[in-house]
């Protein structure tokens, strides 16, 4: 019923004729429309059209110019960027590098409590030399800077961002129902040139199959991942529609609460790791639409190699180790215990992907054959989150996306002070091997590094990787002119 609701709501605000609303379909509501305090993707894809960063990615992830027109480093620890003259907030409001330095002086905050704060945490001081001149010091000297600093600046005077953005985007916020719509129009004072399109709504529709039928009924224009194998098939077969499939830069695992037992031990990690049939997982749940992950780190990214792997499916292996850690079936009744300690843990995952859900059903099931009891939790996103930033739980299935460098899917998640260490993982080499990471400028001598890093993750499985996400998208003809993010990112509805 509120799905309904909602596409009568654009039905009634959407302009007919030429294409110019365009309605996108997605799984979640954003948590937060403030750039400095986005959790979710569906928050990254919308704060990508309000705000603008000194840097923009491309495709490709190489930072581009965006508020900042060029940059230099006089030396390792010093970068200096220079700003456009012509830029104004969507309040009307110009901006000035007072902005940047607030901006980034809130990141830095701990107080202010940015999910990503870490990311930033090199920066010793940043400073404003005249209004368009912003000067970033460091520590040491940090690599992965420049990919990090494409984060939206937000306006010194404003608070409350979070459900008021003020942006310099090429959209601004008209309406944000919670749970069912959010309503951009135009900035056509944007600085890069008017948006082609008057506005852009953003549909929550959690049931995949149900935003994919919202689709083909021509009550959406553009749906992108995640999405269902067979929903996926049926469209791809569609010639009404445009289709888009490429990998993209995002992990689908299982995270495992290192600090509850008998999780808290690395061998039984690996025991339940090579009891994960991922290729079963994958062809018949998943049907192929993900690609089999080997470690923490992508394919795609300079830093992979294939001699770096996690357990794989043994089940026979698997059982010898349990039976060496102690945990054995005694008392006949099919699960392992070790003294008064039983083998066992609850699973999560959210309601909102069907192919996760079936996921952890199916693993249930799998486990239990081998004397590991199994409870599940599914929940909705907004609780589940809440359970995961609070570490409240034993192991969850969720995705990272948006991994434009080893170090944002390492750092964060492993170090034993990263913002994201949900599972609270610990390991003093990995810490240093970290932070050696982020300051060392050579690619090839970071990429050894985080091989290393990738190697002891792989033995101690404090993550264990089901998938590399294979990136999907298709929209109707009223899409014109489009080039697709693998980040699901919406910026090619302007360009």
């Amino acid at each position: 019923m509120r799905f309904a609701a909602a596409l009568l709501l654009l039905a009634g605000c959407a302009p007919t004729g030429s294409p110019t609303a365009i309605r996108v379909g997605t799984d979640v509501d954003a948590s937060s429309l403030d750039p400095r305090l986005m959790r979710d993707t569906t928050s990254y894809r919308v704060v990508d059209l309000l705000y603008d960063g000194l840097v923009r990615l491309d495709r490709e992830l190489t930072p581009l110019p965006a508020l900042a027109t060029s940059w230099e480093s006089p030396e390792p620890t010093r970068w200096v960027f220079h700003l456009r003259e012509d830029v104004r907030f969507h309040d009307g409001s110009a901006l000035t590098s007072e902005d940047v330095v607030h901006t980034l002086a809130t990141l830095l905050d701990p107080d202010f409590g940015a999910p990503l704060r870490s990311l930033y945490e090199p920066i010793t001081r940043v400073e404003a030399t005249d209004a368009h001149t912003v000067v970033i010091h460091l520590e040491k000297p940090y690599a992965p800077l420049l990919s990090y600093l494409d984060v939206g600046i937000v306006p010194r005077e404003a608070d409350e961002l979070g459900s008021r953005p003020i942006g310099t985007g090429p959209y601004r916020l008209k309406r944000w129902d919670r749970g069912s719509k959010i309503l951009l129009e135009a900035n056509r004072d944007y600085w890069g040139g008017p948006p082609r399109l008057d506005a852009i709504e953003i549909v929550v529709v959690p049931d995949n199959t149900a935003r994919a039928q919202a689709f083909e009924a021509g009550d959406l224009d553009l749906i992108q991942s995640p999405l269902s194998p067979q929903d996926i098939r049926r469209l791809s077969a569609d010639p009404r529609f445009k289709g888009h499939f490429e990998s993209g830069p995002a992990i689908t695992y299982f995270n495992f609460n290192t600090s509850r037992p008998p999780l808290d031990e690395p061998g039984v990690r690996r025991a339940i790791s090579m009891l994960i049939d991922q290729e079963t997982i994958l062809n018949r749940i998943y049907e192929g639409s993900d690609a089999r992950a080997l470690s923490v780190l992508l394919p795609s990214s300079w830093a992979f190699s294939p001699d770096v792997a996690q357990p794989a499916y043994d089940p026979e292996r698997a059982e010898a180790l349990l039976d060496e850690l102690g945990f054995r079936d005694l008392d006949g009744d099919g699960v392992r215990e070790r003294g008064e300690q039983k083998l066992a843990f609850e699973l999560g995952t959210h309601g909102e992907d069907v192919n996760r859900v079936q996921t952890v059903e199916y693993l249930q099931n799998q486990l239990k054959g081998h004397g590991v009891d199994v409870r599940l939790r599914v929940t909705d996103w907004p609780s589940f989150s809440v359970r995961r930033d609070a570490s409240d739980y034993d192991v969850i299935l969720l995705g990272w996306t948006q991994l434009v460098d080893p170090d944002k899917g390492l750092y964060d998640q492993f170090h034993s002070e990263g913002g994201l260490n949900w599972g609270r993982y610990r390991n003093q080499k990995v810490d240093e091997l970290l932070e050696k990471g982020r300051a060392t400028l050579d690619r090839s001598e970071r990429a050894s590094i985080y091989r290393e890093v990738s190697a002891i993750i792989a033995s101690e499985v404090p993550y264990y990787v089901l998938s590399y996400q294979g990136y999907h998208l298709f929209h109707s003809p009223r899409v014109e002119r489009f080039e697709a993010d693998p980040r699901g990112m919406l910026r090619g509805l302007h360009d």
